[in-house]
C-alpha cells in the first residue's frame, strides 16, 4: 500500500503509486523534446571546439601535484610559500590575541564593582 500527506486531513492517506511517487501532480523536470532554437543561427556542439583554444589556458594542475606532493616536511597548508607562511601567522596572532582578550574580560568581568 502506499501513502502521502494529505493538505487537507493533514496526515498520511492511501494513494495509488503513481500519486505517492509523484506527489500533488508533480510532474518530472526532465523534457522529452529538445527546445526550439532561439535565433535562426546554427549552433556550436563542445565538441567542434579544438582542445587548445586560447581561452582555456595552461593545465597547471600537474605543476600543483609537484609542489604539494613533494616530501620536504612541511604541512600542505604552508607549501605555498610566502603569502601561505603570512596567513598562517596571521591567523595564529588573531587566536593567540583573541584568546588573551577573553581571558582579560573575564578577569575584569568576576571581579566584584566597586561602589
Amino acid at each position: 500500500m502506499y501513502y502521502k500527506f494529505s493538505g487537507f486531513a493533514q496526515r498520511l492517506v492511501g494513494a495509488t503509486a503513481a500519486a505517492a511517487y509523484n506527489p500533488q501532480g508533480l510532474k518530472p523536470i526532465v523534457s522529452t523534446e529538445s527546445p526550439a532554437p532561439i535565433s535562426g543561427r546554427t549552433s556550436k556542439l563542445a565538441s567542434d571546439f579544438p582542445a587548445t583554444d586560447s581561452y582555456l589556458g595552461k593545465n597547471k594542475v600537474p605543476d600543483l601535484q609537484k609542489i604539494f606532493q613533494k616530501a620536504d616536511g612541511l604541512p600542505v597548508h604552508l607549501k605555498g610559500g610566502v603569502p601561505d607562511r603570512l596567513l598562517y601567522r596571521t591567523t595564529m596572532a588573531l587566536t593567540i590575541g583573541g584568546t588573551i582578550y577573553c581571558l582579560v574580560a573575564l578577569y575584569i568581568a568576576s571581579q566584584p564593582r566597586q561602589q
